[in-house]
């Protein structure tokens, strides 16, 4: 995997686990639901991107 796109998509997820627990300590479930959608995002991006290093290898 390139190691940049690894990487942003790692600190997406990273990110969205912070806002979540932003959202909690706070009581913003919109920012607390954010912050979920946002770590589905990276981690959805990075299995597709593992998907594609596995079908190039």
């Amino acid at each position: 995997m390139a190691t940049g796109k690894k990487a942003k998509n790692v600190g997406k997820t990273v990110k969205g686990k912070a806002k979540e627990a932003t959202g909690k300590a706070v009581g913003n479930e919109s920012l607390e639901a954010k912050g979920r959608a946002e770590q589905i995002a990276g981690d959805a991006k990075q299995t597709m991107q593992k998907a594609k290093d596995t079908l190039k290898h």
